[in-house]
């Protein structure tokens, strides 16, 4: 796997990193403040909690790129994936709960993450956590259906992806409303228990 070595930048200007985009992996931009990288062309994401992406990224493993924005996680799945994530959740019976997940494909965008190696201008801007490999690398490295990735299998499952993130999405969910639920007992009042 060869690795991207950009020029080392301490502040990158937007049409610098709209250009590394596009000459380093071949990636549609738009904007220039902030510049978003196009979906539904070369690549589609998952948004979710970055509490919940970090511990579906620990269950899986083997993904492709991923980034973090703030308090929200996006991994990169194969271009045409987001149009297969509510059949999938619907039989992963994960279908009508809320999960705070989404899919981004086609006519979408993301606020691209700072190029590997540079240094983000503000803070809760988008990087990378797990950088695309270069070129046409970077789709081969993405979660596809088994049998439908441009790699020809050789990507990492969508299926167990999106199983993962559902599982993570209501696992931080139920912790929220949990910690809800504890901060709002009253104190002194013994347990009932039945």
């Amino acid at each position: 796997m060869a690795t991207l070595v950009p020029p080392p930048r301490s502040s990158p200007e937007h049409d610098d990193c709209a250009q590394w985009y596009a000459r380093e992996l071949g990636w549609a931009t738009t904007g220039t403040s902030p510049v978003r990288l196009l979906t539904g062309l070369r690549f589609d994401v998952l948004e979710l909690p970055a509490a919940a992406g970090h511990a579906a990224l620990s269950r899986v493993g083997r993904t492709g790129p991923a980034a973090v924005a703030g308090q929200r996680m996006r991994l990169l799945v194969a271009a045409g994936s987001a149009d297969e994530v509510p059949g999938l959740l619907d039989w992963l019976e994960w279908g009508g709960i809320d999960l705070d997940l989404s899919a981004v494909g086609t006519g979408g965008h993301i606020d691209a993450p700072v190029p590997p190696g540079w240094t983000a201008s503000s803070p809760g801007a988008a990087v990378w956590l797990r950088p695309p490999g270069p070129c046409r690398e970077a789709e081969r490295s993405l979660p596809a259906l088994g049998g439908f990735g441009s790699s020809g299998g050789d990507a990492p499952d969508l299926v167990r992806l999106v199983d993962a993130a559902a599982t993570e999405c209501h696992r931080v969910r139920l912790a929220h409303a949990r910690n809800h639920l504890w901060a709002h007992q009253p104190t002194g009042q013994p347990l009932a228990f039945s």
